[in-house]
């Protein structure tokens, strides 16, 4: 190998450290960390028991991956799907779910979107989750009560992350 070929072998090297070393410090700004997660999901899950509301909690990270969940005892074995499709509508559009129903209806400007992305769920439920900066770094989605007590207990799990 000659010294031209190490030199390049060096520099890509170097470069490659460089770009994955950046990323890793991005991701650690601007995707919900593993505590995080935890602590909207646990203040959501406070805030359906004090009301009495038995639900399904699902917290995503920035990429709509799941970071977090918790299946209360007995709540609804079809709100598992519906909680983690909340969540990830909401990130994937970066809105709440129930700002995003209001376009899908008939006549309106994106009407049967829900349809896209291998199902999502355009009912209150599901927010965006920001970090203090106000960057978006996951999204939460409840199920199981009504749409008004998902949307509470929801907001409930995002405001604890600015807290």
């Amino acid at each position: 190998m000659t010294l031209l070929t190490q030199v390049k072998f060096c520099v890509i090297a170097l470069t490659l450290t460089v770009l994955l070393s950046n990323k890793a410090n991005a991701q650690s700004t601007t995707d919900i960390t593993h505590d995080e997660a935890f602590k909207a999901l646990l203040a959501a899950k406070k805030k359906a028991e004090d009301s009495n509301v038995l639900v399904n909690i699902a917290v995503v990270d920035a990429g709509a991956n799941l970071k977090a969940f918790i299946r209360m005892d007995e709540s609804f074995l079809g709100s598992i799907d519906v909680a983690i499709k909340k969540a990830k509508t909401a990130r994937y559009f970066n809105i709440d779910t129930g700002e995003l129903g209001e376009l899908t209806q008939p006549g309106g400007i994106i009407y049967n979107i829900e349809h896209s992305n291998g199902g999502l769920v355009t009912f209150p439920g599901g927010i965006p989750i920001k970090n203090k900066e106000g960057k978006i770094i996951g999204a939460i989605g409840v199920s199981g009560g009504t749409i008004e007590e998902d949307r509470t207990i929801a907001t409930v799990g995002v405001a604890s992350i600015i807290e």
